[in-house]
């Protein structure tokens, strides 16, 4: 099942994971801003997958939504076809950029994380990360580009954040073997590493925890949490033609958290 809204052809076009909610939707929304389309995934909220068509089309653009769950790597040869199909829609070929931020959450004592944790935690962020940008590649324009979501768990160390973080810090060494292989065919590959967000990832624990929304703020050099629009913002300059020198970089966006 697909939702999707056509308006005339479009110049750019993403494909962003996870891009219902959070910072994938002020992605798609921001890109939209910038004269960009998108095929957005979504793992299960149609409802919300089509709110944010119905914004992108008040932006003067074109979305499709599709579904997929990134940990399941098995699926990504069909969700593949179909992303040709909703490229046909939108009335091209091939798609510019390419920005996997889908992910889960995992926050447990070392000592405590399961196989099946951690099988959970490696099979979305970097499982997925790996074999869908590397089904997309055929899709993909030579002179594209891909930005990979890590976060500041891969600098900063906080208690019970061992498994996810490690997940990310393999999500950043791939950028940088991708911008080197994808090199000969212009495709610059970058990480961004977003700082405490607040949105309703894990449980809304930034957004809905007064004390622990105070802790991020007092950590950070600007005095308050993140907020979706801090990161989607940023993630469409980069993928803009103004940062095209921008390349095999991991570039945090955390307001200063724990400097």
């Amino acid at each position: 099942m697909t939702t999707e809204h056509a308006r005339g052809p479009a110049a750019k076009v993403a494909i962003v994971t996870g891009g219902s909610r959070g910072l994938g939707r002020s992605t798609v929304l921001n890109l939209a801003s910038r004269g960009v389309s998108s095929i957005f995934t979504y793992r299960a909220n149609r409802t919300e997958a089509e709110k944010v068509v119905s914004l992108v089309e008040a932006e003067g653009q074109r979305a499709v939504a599709l579904p997929l769950d990134t940990g399941r790597a098995e699926t990504f040869g069909v969700f593949a076809g179909r992303a040709g199909e909703a490229l046909a829609k939108l009335g091209a070929a091939r798609f510019d950029y390419l920005v996997n931020n889908a992910g889960i959450s995992h926050h447990a004592p070392f000592g405590q994380v399961t196989m099946e944790e951690l099988d959970n935690l490696y099979n979305v962020h970097f499982k997925g990360v790996f074999f869908l940008t590397q089904r997309l590649l055929p899709l993909i324009n030579d002179g594209g580009r891909i930005v990979n979501i890590s976060s500041g768990l891969t600098r900063i160390t906080f208690p019970g954040s061992a498994a996810y973080g490690s997940m990310k810090g393999a999500v950043e060494v791939l950028t940088r073997y991708l911008a080197l292989e994808l090199g000969p065919r212009r495709i610059a590959v970058n990480t961004v590493a977003p700082g405490a967000i607040a949105t309703d990832f894990s449980g809304g624990m930034v957004r809905d925890n007064p004390e622990m929304n105070k802790r991020v703020a007092q950590s950070t050099a600007l005095g308050r949490a993140g907020l979706p629009d801090d990161i989607g913002p940023m993630i469409a300059a980069l993928l803009s033609d103004d940062n095209r020198w921008v390349n095999a970089q991991r570039i945090e966006v955390s307001g200063g958290m724990r400097i």
